[in-house]
């Protein structure tokens, strides 16, 4: 019986050390990850380009700032609602920084332009960042000034209080690289990925982008694909 009562206890000891082991080889970074939300136009573009940022997990597209409660694409786009586009960027902060995440936002919109983005306009396509708090606005005004400055012009993206996010409609999540085939687009039968391509170039935005920050833009010219 006292053999049988060892085993067992060398057997659960010998599996504890394993657990530990595994645990020391993949630290867990519960708690770890962080969120960001702004707003710059279309949320298709800024979902693609922030998706290819080492460091970032997952970028969501969604409505926020405004007073509908769980809002519609439909009812988002005619206006009305308060609601901007935009992304919930998930980053893990020990790879990407939050400040380098705002600065490459900065110089991937049009921070001058207060009617909208490229050729969306109308308030949903308005720029913002949404904040958390006093410590992450002190932030976000020394970015903002760092890219004013650099810029030469004044940017008129706002601070915003962070507010509720409702995520949108599933057809729009990774809509730049989704091969659904669409069949009435302004271009015809062709796949979200191939649409979204045409869009972005046919709306100027990194043409625009490029006039405005030069080498400094840090997606220009990458589509998403």
């Amino acid at each position: 019986m006292f053999n049988i009562l060892e085993n067992a206890r060398l057997a659960a000891l010998a599996i504890a050390i394993a657990v530990g082991l595994m645990v020391d080889a993949h630290p867990a970074h519960a708690g770890a990850e962080q969120k960001l939300v702004v707003a710059g136009g279309c949320f298709w573009c800024v979902e693609a380009d922030f998706e290819k940022v080492a460091g970032v997990r997952e970028v969501v597209s969604g409505y926020t700032g405004g007073t509908l409660d769980n809002p519609t694409y439909k009812q988002v786009s005619r206006g009305g609602t308060g609601h901007f586009e935009a992304v919930e960027i998930m980053f893990d902060p020990d790879r990407v920084s939050r400040e380098k995440l705002l600065e490459m936002f900065l110089r991937s919109i049009d921070p001058t332009d207060a009617g909208g983005q490229f050729c969306d306009r109308g308030s949903p396509y308005r720029t913002a960042i949404f904040v958390d708090g006093p410590k992450e606005r002190a932030l976000v005004e020394k970015v903002l000034a760092e890219a004013e400055a650099a810029l030469g012009r004044d940017i008129v993206t706002p601070i915003l209080p962070q507010a509720e996010f409702y995520e949108a409609e599933k057809y729009h999540q990774d809509y730049y690289k989704s091969q659904e085939v669409v069949l009435f687009t302004r271009f015809g039968p062709t796949t979200r990925a191939k649409s979204y391509k045409k869009y972005r170039k046919g709306c100027g935005r990194d043409a625009r982008v490029r006039q405005l920050w030069g080498d400094a833009a840090p997606f220009a010219g990458n589509a998403g694909g």
